[in-house]
C-alpha cells in the first residue's frame, strides 16, 4: 500500500482544488511544488499593508454560478470591477472599447455613429475577411484605434508583428457600443480579501504540503509514494523536451514601493506606444480600497511595471504561443500523455493553453469528479 492515494505536483489553482476534493472524498493527498510558496501564478503578498499580485494582476470573474459558490467557500470577495485605462503618449483612453473610446477618439456620439466611423475604416483598409490580428483588429474597431491603443502594446506583449499573429488573439478583447468600462462584464466579480494566497491555503487546509521540491528530479521518488499523479506542470518537461519546447511569452516585473497616496489613480493602465518599454503599471492597492483595516487611508503605495519577454528554458512561462507550430507540437505531446494512465494532466501548463481562472478551477472541479466518482 502506497501511502497517498495522489500526488499533487503543483500547488496552484489546479492543484489545490483538486487536492480538496480529493480530500474531500476521502483521498490523501500530498501536494508539492517547487516554488517556495503556495498559490502558483495567483500568488499574493502582503507589503505595507498592501496585498501585491508577485506574479501580474488576477481578477476572479465568472459566469458560473457553481464555481462562484465554490471559491467562496474558502475566501470572501470584494467587488472590485476592472476598468482599465490606456496611456497613448499622454492622451487617457478607457477600456475596453466602449462608447468613452470612441467619443476621445472621434468624437462621436452615438453608438451609430460610432459603428458608423468603423465600417468606413473598415472599407478603407480593404479588409473583408480577416486573416491576422492587425486585420481582426481594425475589423473590429477601425484603424485609428488599432494604430494608438492596439499595435504597439500587442507587439511588446508577444514581441511579433501584428499581421503575424493570428487573430483569435484580439478576439478576446472586448468592443461595447455602451458606455460600459466595466472590462469583463461577468456575473460574478471581484478579488479575495485577504489574498488569494491565503484562499489557497484555507483549500490546502489538512492536506500535506512540501516545497521547494523539483518533481521530475527525484521522480521515481515521488511516483513510489501514491496511486496517482495529478501534475499541473509543462507538459513538454515532464518528457525532456524529447520533441522540443512549447513556446511562451514571459513576463517580468519591476516592484516599487512609493512614500504617497496614489501614484495613478487606477489598478492598472496600460501604455500602449511601442517607444515605452513596459506594457502596463499595476497599483496594487486600487484592487481594495486603498485603506487599512480601521479605515485609514494607506500611505504609501506598490507599483509593478510589466514587461513582456521571449521565454527561455529556465524562465517563467506566462502565456501559451498558440499558433499552429505550438499547437502541433503540443498535439504529440498529448498523444505521449495518453499513454500515462496514472498521470492526469492539467492546468494551464499541463494542458498548454491560456486559461482564466475560473475556468481552471472548473477544470479541476470536473476533473475530481471523473477521477473520484
Amino acid at each position: 500500500m502506497k501511502p497517498y492515494d495522489y500526488l499533487i505536483v503543483g500547488a496552484g489553482l489546479f492543484g489545490a482544488v483538486f487536492a480538496e476534493r480529493a480530500k474531500s472524498a476521502g483521498k490523501k493527498c500530498l501536494v508539492i511544488d517547487r516554488r517556495d510558496h503556495i498559490a502558483g501564478n495567483v500568488y499574493t503578498y502582503e507589503h505595507e499593508d498592501i496585498h501585491v499580485h508577485m506574479y501580474g494582476p488576477h481578477i476572479f470573474h465568472t459566469n458560473d454560478t457553481e464555481v462562484w459558490k465554490y471559491v467562496n467557500r474558502f475566501a470572501k470577495f470584494n467587488n472590485f470591477k476592472l476598468g482599465t485605462i490606456a496611456n497613448y503618449r499622454g492622451e487617457i483612453f478607457s477600456l475596453p472599447f466602449n462608447m468613452y473610446t470612441f467619443n476621445k477618439m472621434w468624437g462621436v456620439l452615438t453608438p451609430e455613429q460610432a459603428q458608423a466611423k468603423i465600417v468606413e475604416q473598415r472599407k478603407a483598409a480593404g479588409i473583408i475577411e480577416p486573416h491576422n490580428l492587425e486585420e481582426q483588429a481594425i475589423s473590429l474597431v477601425g484603424t485609428d484605434i488599432y494604430e494608438k491603443l492596439i499595435k504597439g502594446y500587442t507587439e511588446k506583449q508577444w514581441g511579433r508583428e501584428c499581421k503575424d499573429l493570428p487573430l483569435f488573439i484580439i478576439k478576446r478583447l472586448p468592443v461595447r457600443l455602451t458606455y460600459d468600462n466595466n472590462y469583463f462584464n461577468a456575473l460574478y466579480q471581484g478579488i479575495p480579501i485577504g489574498g488569494y494566497t491565503k484562499m489557497v491555503e484555507h483549500m490546502l487546509d489538512g492536506i500535506e504540503v512540501q516545497l521547494g521540491v523539483d518533481y521530475l528530479k527525484r521522480k521515481n521518488d515521488y511516483d513510489s509514494l501514491a496511486g496517482k499523479v495529478i501534475y499541473t506542470g509543462p507538459i513538454d518537461e515532464y518528457f525532456g523536451y524529447q520533441m522540443g519546447a512549447l513556446e511562451y511569452r514571459s513576463v517580468r516585473f519591476e516592484v516599487e514601493t512609493l512614500n504617497k497616496l496614489n501614484y495613478q489613480g487606477n489598478a492598472i493602465v496600460n501604455y500602449t506606444e511601442r517607444e515605452i518599454p513596459y506594457t502596463r503599471i499595476i497599483e496594487h492597492k486600487w484592487f481594495g480600497n486603498g485603506k487599512d483595516e480601521a479605515g485609514n487611508d494607506l500611505q504609501k503605495t506598490v507599483i509593478s511595471r510589466e514587461y513582456s519577454a521571449e521565454w527561455k528554458l529556465g524562465d517563467e512561462p506566462y502565456y501559451p504561443v498558440n499558433d499552429e507550430k505550438n499547437q502541433e507540437l503540443y498535439a504529440k505531446y498529448r498523444a505521449f500523455a495518453a499513454r500515462e494512465p496514472n498521470v492526469i494532466f492539467g492546468g494551464r501548463l499541463g494542458e498548454y493553453r491560456y486559461y482564466d481562472m475560473d475556468q481552471v478551477v472548473k477544470a479541476a472541479i470536473c476533473a475530481g469528479n471523473r477521477e473520484l466518482s
